[in-house]
């Protein structure tokens, strides 16, 4: 990937004087990505490019201040605040870490990583609400309907970050996957002590063709750098999200996590989301889901923290990159035959789960499976009726299905049959025999 901050007309705000700062703010960055590519840079030129590149910073952040005090700006407690952030607590981690690390490459990729998300997030949305351009888009939401003002309020800062025209699809989003997923998990405290979560689902190529495009990246796969700045544009985007909502009482982050789509779906298993919505960009599908309990105790992973963020970052770029194992999508109606599928093929197959025909649509639509495991006897809308649906649609006809049934006997059997699936399994056999049967499917 070739690292280099695109400057687009975008993130001019209109103060002159910003507008060259934030411009210069971004040639440094892209000097020191340079640098970082540039054999035989000594340690001593990429100590001096951060020093130049936070010295500046430091200029930016008092010069922009005063302009925001000089014209009584109405956020302005709340934008030094976010300053005063990435001044005492971000930079200063990073700045110890590249000690810790004798200014490695990794040290120094996770340094400009961090930056430039930074970068990107301040400037197109904290920075343009200076101008007043943002603010009026959310005056006249109800707070009485903080569901249908979340989504404006998303959908805003997704055209002012990224240009595009996103809508909401659902607002019961239940953890289904779409494509190959990058997971982001944010943990805030309540000033009466309690926890909310917020849960950012993207499809990978969203974010290749985001954060991706403004970094110059030429290839559709995620690297540790690409990650930091995801991490940090989105830090950016749920602190102007949040703001926004004085009911959510949110005033420090306590724990962020990157996580498997497996324990994503762990917590749509025991957590019922106060707010899950799934949104269409154009250029991919992304999710806000916002819990306000205390979520997994368990199963989470590591929380990323200063003396860890580099490893548990590369930890999940390695693991995140793309499977080549086989799709399979499990309808069932009971939560036992699901857990007991995914304990069954987890390790050989990958598997997202359904509970009823309209989910399992909903499943295909997003993330299309090769295989569909499908429980002929499921009540309201059964295999027969699923299955039809399947084939109904153009999309979709060609994707096998197999039925499961608890059902042996013949006229049974005879009705399966006559669907013409791909096949048909007994949901009494044995454990071996049934993954052997997929097994042999996919090597048929």
């Amino acid at each position: 990937m070739k690292n280099q901050l695109v400057w687009q007309d975008r993130f001019n705000i209109g103060v002159d004087f910003i507008d060259k700062e934030h411009k210069k703010l971004f040639s440094i960055m892209n000097r020191l990505f340079s640098y970082k590519k540039q054999e035989g840079k000594s340690q001593w030129v990429c100590q001096e490019g951060i020093k130049y590149f936070k010295d500046h910073a430091m200029k930016h952040f008092t010069e922009e201040e005063a302009y925001m005090a000089s014209i009584d700006y109405s956020g302005f407690e709340t934008h030094r605040r976010l300053h005063d952030n990435f001044r005492k607590v971000t930079l200063p981690s990073l700045e110890r870490e590249l000690e810790r690390e004798e200014y490695s490459e990794d040290a120094i990729s996770h340094f400009l990583g961090v930056c430039a998300g930074w970068l990107i997030g301040h400037t197109l949305i904290e920075d343009h609400a200076i101008t007043g351009k943002s603010v009026s888009k959310w005056r006249n939401l109800l707070p009485e309907d903080e569901q249908s003002a979340l989504s404006q309020v998303i959908v805003n800062l997704v055209y002012d970050l990224f240009q595009l025209n996103s809508k909401v699809i659902s607002r019961s989003y239940g953890g289904e996957k779409f494509g190959d997923g990058i997971y982001y998990r944010l943990v805030y405290a309540t000033q009466k002590g309690e926890n909310w979560e917020i849960v950012l689902a993207f499809e990978k190529k969203l974010l290749v063709s985001t954060v991706g495009s403004i970094l110059g990246a030429k290839s559709d796969s995620m690297d540790d750098m690409l990650m930091n700045a995801v991490r940090y544009t989105a830090r950016q985007f749920v602190e102007s999200i949040r703001k926004h909502f004085s009911s959510a009482d949110l005033y420090e982050m306590k724990e962020e996590n990157l996580l498997s789509y497996e324990q994503l779906q762990k917590i749509f298993d025991r957590e019922h989301p106060q707010s899950s919505l799934l949104f269409d960009t154009g250029a991919g599908y992304f999710a806000f889901c916002v819990m306000a309990r205390h979520l997994l105790d368990q199963g989470i992973g590591n929380a990323i923290q200063e003396d860890n963020a580099m490893k548990e970052v590369k930890k999940y770029v390695k693991k995140s990159e793309k499977s080549t194992k086989k799709k399979i999508l499990v309808v069932d109606d009971s939560l036992v035959v699901q857990q007991s599928m995914k304990d069954l093929l987890g390790t050989d197959y990958e598997i997202s789960v359904a509970q009823s025909g309209l989910a399992a649509i909903r499943c295909i639509t997003l993330d299309r499976p090769h295989l569909v495991l499908l429980d002929y006897e499921m009540p309201v809308c059964n295999g027969s009726q699923v299955l039809e649906m399947i084939r109904a649609e153009h999309d979709f006809a060609d994707i096998p299905v197999i039925f499961l049934t608890g059902r042996a006997d013949s006229e049974s059997v005879k009705k399966v049959l006559s669907l013409k699936p791909a096949g048909y399994l007994i949901k009494s056999l044995k454990p071996e025999d049934i993954k052997k049967n997929i097994d042999n499917f996919f090597k048929g």
